[in-house]
């Protein structure tokens, strides 16, 4: 007999309160994010202050990056938790965990004061983060989901989404609040702990609402009845019928929703400043004013999933975004550098190189010496961040760099005495620096030539679609399992999606570019990502708006 439900209604003071509650733990998880990534040079001196400047800065990001690899691991063991013993104190636990994390990076010792042990305290401090960060989400959708009426579970759980703006903001503003207050010598001393200790105040309201919280009506009345489950895990991934639900969901939904996400905000942001060399502050206004305008979206694509369903709009989104990334880049490059665009249209570079002498060219810390006459000419194209062909010479021929119609052939170093080396790279570098001028590349973009309104509008777009992947998912995946075990099921192939497929884009996508030259090719990352997610949740994944969320098989 199919499940009769009661007609939407205007949501209650309770239901209100519950998406609040649960959207400030996903708000401290952006605050946090942004903190960590914008003050991430200064951690490096702060707590990496032993090694070299380059291995510091790259050591500051890998903590950074600790946080995502632990989340699924977060993922399983608190949402076990959470169908063992409930969404409600689950719920509390990762936030406690979370908001005492970012606190105490803001009062730790550094490596001046404590030595080696405060980058280790540090690391720790971002795995417990992780681990609290993996049970967060998946305890906020299930939480919201299983309190709204049946018709308003997309546009109840959306609202969830629309919090990394919030993060954002709040971020920014601290950040930039304190820095104008102190001045930038006080700040980078000790300053930049202020925004990391005033998070105590965000985790203070947000644990005093969640104690005032109900435990949600599905687990109530599964409780009620007897039926929790007492192996969550051995349920959830042991037994073949639900594993492949979580599979399907890892590779037919997150994975996509992920890559689409990460490239909307942080590629677009990178792809500005690093390969259109638009300044810093500008970037960051460009994106900020496209997250302001775009975040309601997440709202309605939320709401227009209940109507539609949630599957058509998350694939429509990973297919847009698979089909148009190319051409959209390439118009931000039009709208944000037209001297970078009409240099390459006029006068291409192309290396030609023996491809026996070119290494793999991704090299973070900068610390790696090239000495082949490819791999020089690379890394010095690659320095002043020029987007480049590659061609085939001959064996044993020294690589050419052919800039226009002009061509400067490269040297080995292997062998020169280092003064011989330096003059070498010199000569080299100013005449590869010299046909770049003449052939119109410019070093930096030109705030007067850059079209403000079409680079809002392209960078809009590209949030549109992260509301198109994300506005709709975290019902999705609550509806795709039974309560039993759903804060378990739904919460791993989330965190798999988002933390490793979404959160290793921005290094994937760089290393793609360093190695092929092109500034580019680091789309093929998220366009196959989006296009395998889009062919298999097209005809593996059921869609689930109807499903009735409060049975268990």
């Amino acid at each position: 007999m199919a499940t009769v439900h009661p007609a939407p209604r205007p949501m209650s003071p309770e239901e209100r309160k519950v998406i609040f509650a649960s959207s400030l733990g996903t708000v401290f998880e952006w605050y946090d994010f942004y903190l960590y990534g914008s003050l991430a040079a200064i951690i490096a001196k702060q707590f990496f202050s032993g090694l070299d400047a380059g291995s510091a800065f790259i050591f500051a990001l890998l903590a950074f990056a600790a946080g995502f690899i632990v989340r699924p691991f977060g993922a399983i063991f608190f949402g076990r938790l959470g169908d063992m013993i409930g969404r409600k104190y689950t719920f509390l636990v990762t936030i406690l965990i979370m908001g005492l994390s970012t606190f105490i990076v803001g009062i730790l010792p550094t490596y001046a004061s404590i030595g080696v042990a405060a980058p280790v305290i540090l690391i720790i401090l971002r795995l417990l983060q992780g681990l609290a960060l993996g049970g967060e989400y998946g305890g906020a959708a299930t939480y919201v989901a299983e309190h709204a009426p049946h018709g308003k579970r997309g546009a109840y759980t959306a609202w969830i989404q629309t919090t990394a703006t919030l993060g954002l903001f709040l971020s920014l503003m601290v950040i930039l609040g304190t820095r104008t207050v102190l001045g930038e010598e006080a700040f980078g001393d000790w300053g930049w702990r202020i925004p990391f200790i005033v998070s105590i105040l965000l985790l203070a309201i947000s644990v005093w609402i969640r104690l005032s919280m109900n435990e949600s009506p599905a687990f109530q009345k599964m409780k009620a009845e007897g039926k929790t489950s007492k192996a969550p895990l051995t349920e959830s991934f042991g037994q073949w019928k639900n594993l492949k639900i979580v599979i399907l969901a890892l590779i037919g939904l997150t994975a996509g929703q992920a890559v689409v996400w990460y490239s909307g905000q942080f590629y677009a942001l990178f792809f500005l400043t690093q390969a259109l060399k638009v300044d810093g502050a500008t970037a960051n206004i460009f994106v900020a004013v496209s997250l302001l305008i775009g975040t309601p979206f997440f709202i309605v694509f939320g709401a227009l999933s209940d109507k539609i369903g949630r599957k058509p709009i998350i694939l429509a989104g990973c297919l847009l975004a698979a089909l148009t990334y190319f051409p959209v880049f390439g118009a931000l490059t039009k709208a944000a550098n037209p001297a970078l665009a009409e240099a390459q249209a006029k006068n291409q570079v192309i290396i030609t190189a023996d491809p026996k002498e070119c290494s793999f060219q991704f090299n973070p810390t900068g610390t790696t010496k090239f000495t082949s006459s490819c791999d020089i000419a690379k890394q010095v194209l690659a320095g002043a961040s020029v987007s480049y062909d590659n061609a085939t010479a001959a064996a044993g021929t020294p690589a050419t760099i052919k800039i226009g119609e002009t061509v400067i052939t490269s040297y080995t170093s292997k062998g020169l005495p280092a003064d011989e080396a330096k003059k070498k790279d010199t000569e080299f570098k100013k005449a590869v620096a010299d046909a770049l001028k003449a052939a119109g590349y410019p070093t930096k973009a030109d705030p007067a030539r850059i079209d403000k309104v079409m680079v809002t509008v392209i960078l809009t777009y590209l949030v549109l679609l992260v509301t198109m992947v994300y506005g709709p998912i975290a019902a999705m995946l609550v509806e795709m399992f039974p309560t039993r075990i759903r804060y378990t099921s739904m919460s791993l192939p989330y965190h798999i999606g988002n933390g490793w497929f979404g959160g290793l884009l921005p290094t994937t996508a760089f290393a793609i570019v360093a190695q092929t030259g092109n500034m580019y090719n680091g789309l093929w990352y998220p366009i196959i990502i989006a296009g395998a997610t889009v062919v298999i949740g097209g005809l593996f994944i059921k869609e689930t708006k109807d499903v009735d969320i409060y049975a268990n098989d």
